[in-house]
């Protein structure tokens, strides 16, 4: 769960710009991925948060209701489009978040495609999404979700939801293969293993959906 707060204005007597403040400023007091106006809050951009400007960002309330499952209203980022290619690093790493989070939408593939992060910023969105939901609280558990966002447990029922060609296997699994009994790679949230064709694989999670 990504940590964000409504940060009220500072006092009359505070000299130094609030980081609330400063985010309004850098976004001219619009949600930095669909550019709303309503409900502004300051979200912490994980997992090295420091609690500066630049390792947040200012997002509106049905972003950040949002974001947990993306691909639950998936056409509600649309807006990325436009706001990706903002030069604030903390923005490139949530919308690169948000589009890896969907991928039935040929779109946001296609946006994910072009979206280019230096080294740095790159590290830090591959480095956001591997961490653990409950990182705040040093939970030791990843959490594994299928593309739509749903929960994962060893022993699921999955289906693929894109054609995956497997490498050394010399076959194709196809899009609506359904794959029994998974197991999930403890390391990392995004893989799980199973059965195709008689052989076990890894299966990257953002390219299935539980069934059942």
């Amino acid at each position: 769960m990504l940590a964000y707060r409504n940060e009220p204005s500072p006092p009359e007597t505070q000299s130094v710009m609030s980081i609330g403040d400063a985010l309004r400023l850098r976004s001219e007091a619009k949600c930095e991925l669909c550019r709303g106006i309503d409900d502004l809050a300051v979200v912490d951009v994980p997992p090295d948060r420091d609690g500066s400007p630049d390792r947040c960002v200012l997002i509106c309330s049905s972003c950040v209701a949002a974001l947990d499952h993306p691909a639950a209203d998936a056409q509600r980022w649309r807006p990325l489009a436009d706001t990706m290619w903002t030069p604030v690093p903390a923005v490139q790493v949530m919308a690169w978040r948000v589009l890896k989070r969907l991928p039935a939408e040929s779109w946001a593939q296609d946006l994910l495609e072009t979206l280019y992060l230096d080294e740095e910023t790159r590290l830090w969105a591959e480095a956001m999404d591997q961490a653990p939901d409950d990182a705040d609280h040093g939970g030791p558990a990843l959490v594994h979700r299928d593309g739509n966002g749903t929960v994962l447990a060893d022993g699921d029922a999955v289906t693929l939801i894109k054609d995956l060609k497997v490498k050394g296997a010399g076959f194709t699994a196809k899009r609506g293969t359904a794959v029994r009994n998974i197991t999930l790679v403890r390391d990392n949230a995004g893989h799980i293993e199973g059965k195709v064709s008689g052989q076990q694989i890894v299966i990257l999670t953002e390219f299935v959906k539980k069934s059942g």
